[in-house]
C-alpha cells in the first residue's frame, strides 16, 4: 500500500473533494500524514485519511485548534448564564487584579485584547503543560499593552485564564466541563486530557524537513525571544519552547492544556463545530442561534501584534470568513501550529475538520485554501 493512497469516503456530490484531498497528498508525497473530515447540516459527508501510519481514529496534537472546544466551553456556559462576558476576570479571580488587570473583562480575554500573552522570563515546556501553573504566573503580570487598546494572540496561555475563571466559578475544570458536557455525550474524537487508555491511537507530530540553508535563514529572520511575538509564542524562556515537542509530551496530552494541548483527529474536528451549530447523531445543536452569533461576531480585526495580518477574532474563535473570503461573514473557528484546521459555517451548513502529522515549513499550508474552497463549492452546488 502507498503512503500517497487516499482512503475513506465521500457523499455524492463530494467527489470534488476528494479528488483536491488526493492532489494535495500526492504533491506531499504522504509525508505529512493527514486526515480530512467534513460535516454537512449535521451529516458527515467527508472522510478521507492517509499518509504513514494515519488511519481514520489516528489521534495527533491539534495545538491551538484545541482553543476552539476550549471556547465552546466558554459558549455553553454563557448562554446558560453561568459566566458573564463583561464581568471582570478579578471578580472571580481576585490575585488577577494585580499590576492593572482588574478591569480586564472575559471578553477582553477570548478576544486577545488583555495584553496578558506571557510572563517575563518566560514559561518553560512544564509550565506550560498544566493549565493552573500557568494561571499562578499570570496573575502577577503586568499587561504587555494597554488592556482594550489593541489585540495579540496568546498562543500558550490565553485559555488558562478562562479556565481559571471556569475553576473558580463552578468548582471544575474547563477540561472537566468539555468531557462531561460535550465530548462524551456527542461522541467527539477530539480531547482536552488524553486518557492513557487512548495513547495507542496517538501518533507523534513531525518537525518540517528543510535543507541547512533554508532552517538557518528562516531561524535568522525570526524576532527576538523577547519581542511581543517571542512572548506570544513562548520563546522568551530558558531554552525556548520547542513547539515541535510540546504536543508530544504526555504531560501536555494528559493534562488538555486549554489553549493548545488538544489531542484529536479530523473526525473529532469537524464533529465539534456540527456539534455545536447543527447537532449530530440525532442530538440537538450545543448553542442556540443568539449565542452563535455573539461569539461568531468580529471584535479584533487589523492588524494583531503579536501575528500580524495573520489575526482577526470573534470571541474566542478565528474569524474565518476574512481568512477565506468565499465563506460567510460569521464563519467560524480554529487552526492549530502543526496545520490542524477547522471551522464552521453557519449560513453553508459546512462543518470542516482536517489534521496532519508534520509541520508545514515556515507554518505555512496553502492546502488549508485549495481544501476549504473544494469543500464550499461541493457545498454551496449540492
Amino acid at each position: 500500500m502507498s503512503r500517497m493512497d487516499v482512503h475513506g469516503t465521500v457523499a455524492d456530490g463530494f467527489e470534488q473533494v476528494r479528488e483536491a484531498y488526493a492532489a494535495v497528498v500526492a504533491e506531499q508525497d504522504g509525508r505529512a500524514g493527514s486526515q480530512l473530515a467534513v460535516y454537512a447540516h449535521g451529516r458527515r459527508v467527508v472522510d478521507l485519511w492517509a499518509g504513514d501510519e494515519v488511519s481514520c481514529d489516528t489521534l495527533t496534537g491539534v495545538y491551538s485548534s484545541t482553543k476552539g472546544a476550549a471556547t465552546l466551553v466558554a459558549a455553553l456556559l454563557v448562554q446558560e448564564g453561568v459566566l458573564d462576558l463583561d464581568e471582570p476576570v478579578a471578580r472571580h479571580w481576585p490575585e488577577f487584579a494585580a499590576a492593572g488587570k482588574d478591569r480586564i473583562t472575559l471578553r477582553d480575554v477570548l478576544t486577545h485584547r488583555s495584553g496578558v500573552i506571557g510572563v517575563d522570563g518566560g514559561l518553560p515546556a512544564a509550565d506550560l503543560a498544566d493549565d493552573a501553573v500557568i494561571a499562578r504566573r499570570l496573575a502577577g503580570q503586568r499587561p504587555y499593552w494597554r488592556p482594550g487598546s489593541a489585540y495579540g494572540y496568546g498562543g500558550f496561555v490565553a485559555f488558562a485564564m478562562v479556565n481559571e475563571v471556569i475553576r473558580r466559578v463552578t468548582g471544575q475544570s474547563l477540561q472537566q466541563v468539555y468531557d462531561e458536557r460535550i465530548r462524551t455525550p456527542y461522541g467527539l474524537d477530539l480531547y482536552l486530557g488524553l486518557p492513557a487508555a487512548e495513547e495507542e491511537r496517538f501518533r507523534p507530530i513531525q518537525w518540517w524537513t528543510a535543507t541547512p540553508e533554508q532552517e538557518a535563514a528562516f531561524w535568522s529572520n525570526l524576532p527576538g525571544p523577547h519581542s511581543i511575538l517571542g512572548i506570544g509564542y513562548g520563546l522568551n524562556s530558558t531554552p525556548p519552547l520547542d513547539q515541535a515537542a510540546f504536543a508530544n509530551t504526555r504531560a501536555v496530552r494528559a493534562n488538555g492544556q486549554a489553549s493548545a494541548g488538544g489531542v484529536g483527529s479530523a473526525r473529532g474536528l469537524a464533529g465539534l463545530y456540527a456539534a455545536a451549530v447543527w447537532g449530530v447523531d440525532g442530538r440537538p445543536p450545543l448553542l442556540n442561534p443568539d449565542t452563535v452569533g455573539e461569539f461568531s461576531m468580529l471584535h479584533s480585526t487589523g492588524a494583531d501584534l503579536v501575528r500580524g495580518e495573520q489575526g482577526n477574532y470573534a470571541v474566542g474563535f478565528q474569524a474565518k470568513g476574512l481568512r477565506y473570503a468565499f465563506l460567510s461573514a460569521n464563519a467560524f473557528g480554529h487552526d492549530g501550529s502543526a496545520g490542524s484546521e477547522a471551522f464552521a459555517d453557519p449560513r453553508t451548513g459546512i462543518a470542516f475538520g482536517y489534521t496532519r502529522r508534520r509541520f508545514g515549513f515556515g507554518w505555512s499550508y496553502p492546502e488549508h485554501d485549495r481544501l476549504a474552497a473544494a469543500v464550499h463549492s461541493a457545498a454551496t452546488a449540492s
